[in-house]
């Protein structure tokens, strides 16, 4: 099965795929803007361009294990998604995405703003690869 991630964010969205066997996540691209429905529009596109099987949503978590009104935020564009479209969508503890990310992203040779927009899709990458671990564990 082919996945999509997603680094849900307020500005900007971090996309990253895998390949059908599961063994290969790259980060694709990300998506700027702040209407919700642009951003689903567009999502939708690469569902169908990619030919994604099912998507995983990054679901922020307090490092407590509680959830946030950004939390929220996300349950809400997920059940926007669900009704959109009928693939498989998963919600995933996205905790530490972001710090891999960045752990990731260092050595990349780009400005400060090329790089904090390439870290959204890194980050989507991390999501998924966590995903797929956590999946393997069960």
């Amino acid at each position: 099965m082919r996945y999509l991630a997603i680094d849900h964010g307020q500005k900007r969205t971090g996309l990253a795929i895998s390949d059908a066997s599961e063994t290969l996540v790259s980060p694709y691209s990300v998506i700027e803007t702040t209407n919700e429905e642009e951003l689903l529009r567009r999502i939708l596109i690469v569902l169908d361009a990619e030919e994604i099987d099912a998507v995983v949503v990054g679901l922020p978590i307090n490092m407590d294990g509680t959830e946030s009104a950004r939390s929220q935020k996300v349950r809400q564009f997920v059940s926007a998604m669900q009704q959109r479209t009928d693939k498989p969508v998963h919600l995933h503890d996205e905790r530490l995405s972001s710090f891999e990310a960045d752990c990731l992203g260092g050595d990349l040779e780009l400005t400060r703003k090329k790089k904090k927009k390439r870290l959204d899709a890194i980050a989507a990458a991390a999501i998924l690869r966590s995903f797929f671990e956590q999946e393997n564990r069960h």
